[in-house]
């Protein structure tokens, strides 16, 4: 089969021939339909986030596909299900058993995964939506719902419109907040108005007279983090998913004095996961998508890295 890999820090992933991979007992290969491209992957390739393991590895957690080999004592599942990936980091994260992340990934024509972190997909739901919906709006729902704590008639704000901001803010009008977005490119400003924004900002500081609830950091670039603490509200919530930066300086004054509560969110629950389909299958959720060819795996993480890109990039490695 075909596949990209990762083969050294600041080096483009590799296109190779690989063995067909086979299922150890308690895990399926899934013939991957769509695979989504995601900032963490340039983190690793960036040298900002640590390899799992030595490489050559295969990148690519956002997976969703068809279940075409079956491992020794897997019941729930059958040849041919349609079937996407849950990227499992809520309560406890499970990056051990992760495509992409503890074991090879969606960069491929076949992966073996673990049947443990496999989801039904939804009649009404493509196969395309599903792969993001496991990273790029899993992670955004679980950020605003269960770690900000997001509720009705709330301001919030999210800092980042890329894959996983847009959706950051589509769940912060569904969740009935006011919701405010930040991005250095305002021509993400449309898609995020679209998605239930409010007003757009240039810079966080734009938010001060605001005082929003909670702010979001889907940008982790150290000063959005201490931008977002100066600007949220006394006894605020600020909640850091961004992995711009390895290190972040913010004032401890300003945090004590307006007791802000600073908090991690990774990921999501299974369950989390399975809300998010049901909202895609109602149409309330609508991931915005571009697909690019496989060939064209390292020129749309090129892309990406740039800032490139509106919604989230998906490719074929099937074909």
């Amino acid at each position: 089969m075909k596949a990209f890999r990762y083969v050294a820090k600041d080096t483009a992933l590799e296109y190779v021939e690989l063995p067909d991979p086979t299922p150890e007992p308690g895990m399926v290969v899934v013939d991957v339909e769509v695979a989504g491209l995601c900032h963490s992957d340039l983190h690793v390739i960036d040298g900002i986030m640590t390899p799992p393991w030595e490489p050559p590895f295969t990148l690519g957690h956002e997976i969703a596909g068809t279940v075409s080999a079956i491992g020794d004592g897997v019941e729930d599942f059958t040849l041919g299900d349609r079937v996407a990936v849950a990227i499992i980091g809520y309560p406890e994260v499970q990056s051990r058993i992760t495509p992409g992340i503890g074991i090879d990934g969606g960069y491929a024509e076949r992966v073996a995964v673990h049947a443990s972190t496999l989801v039904r997909i939804p009649y009404a739901v493509s196969t395309a939506h599903a792969a993001v919906a496991a990273d790029s709006v899993a992670t955004a729902y679980h950020a605003v719902r269960t770690a900000a704590g997001v509720r009705p008639g709330e301001t919030i704000a999210v800092i980042g419109l890329g894959g996983l901001g847009l959706n950051g803010v589509r769940t912060g009008a569904i969740a009935g907040a006011t919701v405010y977005g930040v991005d250095t490119n305002p021509h993400t400003f449309d898609a995020a108005r679209a998605a239930g924004a409010r007003e757009c900002f240039t810079e966080v500081t734009a938010l001060a007279d605001l005082e929003p609830d909670a702010v979001i950091d889907f940008v982790g670039l150290g000063s959005t983090t201490s931008d977002a603490i100066d600007v949220v509200r006394r006894l605020g919530r600020v909640v850091v998913v961004g992995l711009g930066a390895k290190n972040t300086t913010f004032s401890h004054g300003t945090l004590v004095r307006k007791s802000v509560e600073l908090r991690g969110s990774y990921g999501a629950s299974k369950d989390e996961y399975r809300q998010v389909l049901g909202l895609i299958a109602e149409g309330r959720i609508k991931p915005v998508v571009e697909e690019i060819a496989f060939a064209d795996l390292n020129t749309g993480l090129h892309r990406l890295r740039h800032g490139n890109v509106l919604g989230r990039l998906i490719t074929r490695p099937g074909g």
